[in-house]
């Protein structure tokens, strides 16, 4: 797995680097959902035909990226047969197949495709994660799951300082980032939708974007088109005040 060092700061970035690595550990080694412990585990021994001889990661999937990123994806959970399999977010699925592309067009990522965990893939000043960290079944976790995982995203917020712009991937996204923050009354979900996110006595610097999610359900349907998802980054870019690409 691959990350982004930039000259900023070098000695504070690899302190960042160092705190993200333990964090991973952290989530991978959770235990604490049993329903999700024992769906991710029973996937990794019935494998699906076309990943038979893959050794699956079957535990808790970290985030990944830029530590100076300046934006963060948010998605819902490991796929059973993605992530779950491969180890990294987003990886090794048709809906990371979707996504990456789209980070890949609009300057994020040095590559389209996120096969495994060794495959080169970079990203810059961007960092993905999840909501949920592991593998749920018919990919819906329950509240006390959700919850439950929300320190972890939480702790690489205060890790990634340099964050200004959350695209939520997803109403589940969209919810657990407006709960972190404290949006309220939360506006209504829509794709393309940018919630400025009031800190008191300061001019709006950060913000939330919706996107539809990449599931195959919206983008084999068309109702998330490359187009669309490439107008979500490119606005990201423009809020996060990075060069357009």
């Amino acid at each position: 797995m691959t990350v982004v060092v930039k000259d900023t700061s070098e000695s504070a970035t690899l302190g960042v680097m160092d705190s993200l690595s333990l964090l991973a550990e952290a989530i991978a080694d959770c235990r604490q959902c049993e329903r999700l412990v024992q769906w991710r585990e029973k996937i990794s021994v019935e494998k699906r035909a076309a990943f038979i001889d893959d050794e699956y990661w079957g535990r808790g999937v970290p985030g990944f990226g830029d530590p100076l990123a300046k934006v963060m994806i948010i998605g819902l959970a490991p796929a059973a047969h993605g992530a779950n399999r491969t180890g990294r977010v987003f990886t090794g699925d048709r809906s990371g197949d979707f996504l990456f592309a789209s980070l890949h067009r609009t300057g994020f990522a040095n590559q389209s495709l996120a096969r495994h965990v060794n495959d080169g893939l970079e990203l810059s000043d961007a960092y993905v994660t999840a909501a949920v960290r592991c593998a749920p079944p018919a990919n819906k976790p329950t509240p006390v799951e959700r919850d439950t995982c929300r320190p972890f995203i939480e702790r690489e917020l205060t890790l990634l300082t340099e964050t200004k712009v959350f695209v939520a991937l997803g109403q589940f996204g969209y919810q657990v980032a407006c709960s972190i923050f404290g949006v309220r009354p939360r506006p209504r979900f829509g794709h393309g939708v940018v919630v400025p996110l009031e800190e008191q006595g300061r001019d709006v610097t950060r913000h939330i974007i919706c996107s539809f999610h990449p599931s195959q359900q919206n983008t084999f349907t068309g109702r998330l088109t490359e187009e669309m998802l490439d107008q979500v980054f490119v606005k990201a870019r423009e809020l996060a005040g990075l060069d357009p690409f």
